[in-house]
C-alpha cells in the first residue's frame, strides 16, 4: 500500500510539474504579446483518507495589478483628449500665423500701415497706393483663409467623432462576444486567459474613447461603464450614434440644432444643450466634440470680432467724411455695410471695397481721395490717406471685451492667446505623456520577467527529476518483490 501512495504521489508531482512547465513556457513565448498577462500555476495538497495523495492542480491564474491597469486606462483617455487638442491648436495657429511672421494678423495689419504710411508720403504714386490694396487684399485673404481653416477643422472633428462612435460599438460588441466566449469556456472547463487577453486589449482600445471602468461580472465577463456613470455594456453592449455633418459653416452649431450629438439606444446622451456627449467625455471623443462645439467656435468669435473691429474702423464719419449715405467703407461685410446683428463667420465675408479695387471696376485714386469720391482731385493730397491711419490707430474694444487699443494690437492679441493656448495644450499633454508612460512602466514591470521564468523552469526540471527518480525507484522494488 506504501508503493502505491509513494507511485500516486510521484504521479502527480509530474502532472504537476509538466502543466508549470508549459505554464511558464507560455510566459516566455508571450512575453512581448501586447495584452498578455503572466499565468501562474496554483497547486495544492491532495489528501484520500486522511493521507497525502500527492498534488493537485488548482488552476491557471493571470497575474495582474487592477487598480494599476485601472489608472493607465485613465492615463490613456487623458492622453488621447489631450493629444487631440494640442495638435488641432497647433494646426490652427500654424494656419492664422503666429506673432512675428509675416503672413499671421498682426503681421497683416503693420504691412497695411506700412503700406498706408508710405502712400501718404507719395500719394500720386498708383505703385504705392496699389501696394495698400495689396495689403488690404492680405488683410482681408487672412480673415477668410482664418474662418476657411476653421470650419475645416471643425468638420474634420466631426468626421472623428463619427469614426470614433463606429469604433466604440465595434468594440463594445467583440467584448460581448468575449464574454459570452469565456463564459462558455469556464462552463466547459477550459482555459480562458487567452480569450481575458483579448478581451483587455480591445478595452484597452476603448479607454483611449472613453474613460471607463471594469467591473466583474458572474463567470469570467465584465460590465464596462464610463468614468462619469454611463452603461456601455452589462451583458448585452449599447449601441451608440451619431450622425456626421459633411459641411459645417460658422453658425451652425450643435445647441442651434444643425449639428448631430450622441445617442446611446437612439436616446440622446446629452442631459442638456450645453454639449452633445454627455457624461462620455474625458477622452477621444469628448475631445472632438470640443473642438468641434467649443474650442473651434471660440477662436472662430475672436476672429469675427477683429473683422467686426476693421469694418467698423473704415465706415466711421471721421475715417471717410465724402462716404455717401449707406455706402459701404474701405472694408465691407459681403459688399455692403456691416450688419450689427451680423452672426457668425464674419471673418469669411468681409471683402475690400470694390471702389477701389480696378479689378472690380473701381480706381485706385480713391485709396486718396476715399470711396465716395468721383473725380481723381489732386495727386498730392494726402488727407484721406492720413485719416485711414488714424482709423487703423483708434482705440477701440472689441466685442468678446478687453481694453480699448488700436487695431494692430488687438490682432497681436488675438494672435498671442491662440499661441498662449497652444503652449498649454502642449504642456498638458506633456504631463499627461509622462504620467502615462510612468504607469505602463510600472505595467510592465509586472509582466513576464524571462529571468525569473528561466529560474522557475530549473526549479520545475528538479521536481520533475526527482518525482521520475521516486517512480523509477519504487518501480525497482515492485519488480523486486515480484521476484521473491
Amino acid at each position: 500500500m506504501g508503493l502505491s501512495y509513494s507511485l500516486s504521489n510521484a504521479l502527480s508531482g509530474l502532472t504537476a510539474s509538466a502543466r508549470m512547465a508549459e505554464t511558464v513556457s507560455s510566459n516566455l513565448a508571450n512575453a512581448m504579446t501586447e495584452g498578455y498577462a503572466p499565468r501562474e500555476t496554483v497547486l495544492s495538497a491532495r489528501a484520500v483518507g486522511g493521507r497525502g495523495a500527492g498534488v493537485r492542480v488548482e488552476a491557471v491564474v493571470r497575474q495582474l495589478d487592477r487598480a494599476l491597469l485601472a489608472d493607465r486606462r485613465r492615463a490613456d483617455a487623458g492622453l488621447s483628449a489631450d493629444r487631440a487638442t494640442s495638435t488641432a491648436l497647433s494646426r490652427l495657429e500654424a494656419r492664422l500665423g503666429a506673432i512675428g511672421e509675416a503672413d499671421s494678423l498682426p503681421g497683416r495689419i503693420d504691412a497695411l500701415n506700412t503700406a498706408l504710411i508710405s502712400a501718404s508720403a507719395d500719394p500720386g504714386s498708383d505703385l504705392r497706393l496699389s501696394n495698400v490694396l495689396t495689403a488690404l487684399d492680405g488683410l482681408n485673404g487672412a480673415l477668410n483663409d482664418g474662418t476657411a481653416a476653421i470650419s475645416e477643422m471643425r468638420a474634420e472633428a466631426d468626421a472623428d467623432i463619427a469614426a470614433q462612435v463606429a469604433d466604440l460599438n465595434q468594440g463594445l460588441s467583440r467584448v460581448e462576444r468575449l464574454n459570452t466566449d469565456i463564459a462558455r469556456a469556464r462552463g466547459t472547463g477550459s482555459d480562458p486567459a487567452a480569450l481575458i487577453d483579448q478581451r483587455q486589449v480591445v478595452i484597452d482600445g476603448l479607454s483611449e474613447i472613453v474613460p471607463l471602468r471594469e467591473m466583474a461580472r458572474p463567470a469570467g465577463q465584465v460590465a464596462l461603464i464610463s468614468a462619469q456613470g454611463v452603461m456601455l455594456i452589462d451583458g448585452r453592449a449599447a449601441e451608440f450614434g451619431f450622425t456626421p455633418t459633411q459641411l459645417i459653416t460658422p453658425e451652425m452649431s450643435f445647441a442651434g440644432g444643425a449639428l448631430s450629438g450622441l445617442t446611446r439606444n437612439g436616446e440622446p446622451v446629452a442631459r442638456s444643450e450645453a454639449d452633445g456627449f454627455g457624461r462620455m467625455g474625458g477622452g477621444g471623443l469628448g475631445a472632438a466634440f470640443a473642438l468641434r462645439d467649443t474650442i473651434l467656435p471660440e477662436a472662430q468669435a475672436g476672429l469675427d470680432a477683429l473683422a467686426r473691429d476693421l469694418i467698423a474702423r473704415f465706415e466711421t464719419a471721421a475715417a471717410d467724411p465724402g462716404r455717401g449715405a449707406g455706402q459701404a467703407g474701405l472694408l465691407t461685410e459681403a459688399g455692403g455695410t456691416l450688419d450689427p446683428g451680423s452672426g457668425a463667420g464674419l471673418a469669411g465675408r468681409i471683402a475690400v471695397n470694390a471702389a477701389v479695387d480696378p479689378a472690380r471696376g473701381g480706381a485706385l485714386w480713391r485709396l486718396r481721395g476715399g470711396v465716395g469720391a468721383t473725380a481723381p482731385g489732386l495727386a498730392g493730397e494726402a488727407a484721406q490717406i492720413g485719416r485711414w491711419l488714424d482709423a487703423l490707430a483708434a482705440p477701440s474694444l472689441l466685442d468678446g471685451g478687453g481694453s480699448s487699443a488700436g487695431a494692430a494690437t488687438h490682432g497681436a492679441r488675438f494672435a498671442a492667446r491662440i499661441g498662449a493656448d497652444r503652449l498649454g495644450a502642449e504642456e498638458v499633454l506633456g504631463f499627461a505623456q509622462s504620467r502615462r508612460d510612468s504607469l505602463r512602466a510600472a505595467e510592465l514591470e509586472g509582466g513576464v520577467d524571462s529571468d525569473q521564468q528561466m529560474q522557475r523552469l530549473l526549479r520545475i526540471e528538479e521536481s520533475y527529476a526527482a518525482n521520475a527518480r521516486v517512480m523509477q525507484v519504487v518501480q525497482s522494488m515492485i519488480h523486486r518483490l515480484m521476484e521473491i
